[in-house]
């Protein structure tokens, strides 16, 4: 590794709203804002590879916008659809053009992963394999933007967690749309 580099790291970047929810109760995030102030696009720039659940990946990873979106949307999809795309899954096997399926052995995985040379790495989610992520210590970021919405139930971004994890906040930033975004790395103790 050239002395300027660093390690690749894994971030979990995902949108929330107040009450914690990462879904409404029938799948919606039609509560996202996205707007270009808020970077999402450098986001898009700095990572080369994208881990996701089996069903995150069934419902987004090969989603393709209608064509009366904007062409800013149909940029960002181009954008997270050029990444090289992992699955983790107990059911699903192999490899195809479009992604590699993980079904054991993740820490080696992504450890793997992360000693590869490249970009950083997008923990798209979904909520279990968060979970597990957390479990082996495997999040080196949480990058969280809180909507300003409350749902009131949904999909909990967070499920599972039965040990404390103490976070070191990093960054945060304020946009013109309310949403918050808070940065934390793991606090080593």
């Amino acid at each position: 590794m050239a002395i300027n580099e660093r390690p690749r790291r894994i971030i979990l970047d995902l949108a929330v709203t107040l009450d914690g929810f990462i879904e409404g109760p029938k799948g919606e995030v039609d509560w996202c804002i996205m707007d270009s102030e808020m970077g999402f696009f450098d986001f898009l720039n700095d990572i080369d590879t994208i881990l996701y659940g089996r069903k995150s990946y069934d419902l987004w990873g090969q989603y393709t916008p209608k064509n009366e979106v904007s062409d800013t949307e149909k940029e960002m999809w181009g954008l997270v659809h050029g990444k090289e795309k992992f699955v983790f899954s107990k059911t699903k096997k192999g490899t195809d053009i479009k992604v590699t399926f993980i079904n054991d052995h993740i820490v080696e995985e992504v450890n793997a992963l992360k000693n590869k040379p490249g970009k950083d790495i997008w923990l798209y989610g979904g909520a279990s394999l968060i979970t597990s992520f957390i479990r082996f210590g495997l999040v080196d970021e949480f990058r969280l933007s809180v909507h300003p919405v409350i749902l009131g139930e949904g999909k909990p971004l967070f499920i599972g967690i039965k040990e404390r994890v103490n976070l070191k906040l990093v960054d945060t930033k304020r946009f013109s749309s309310g949403v918050v975004q808070l940065c934390y790395h793991l606090n080593e103790r």
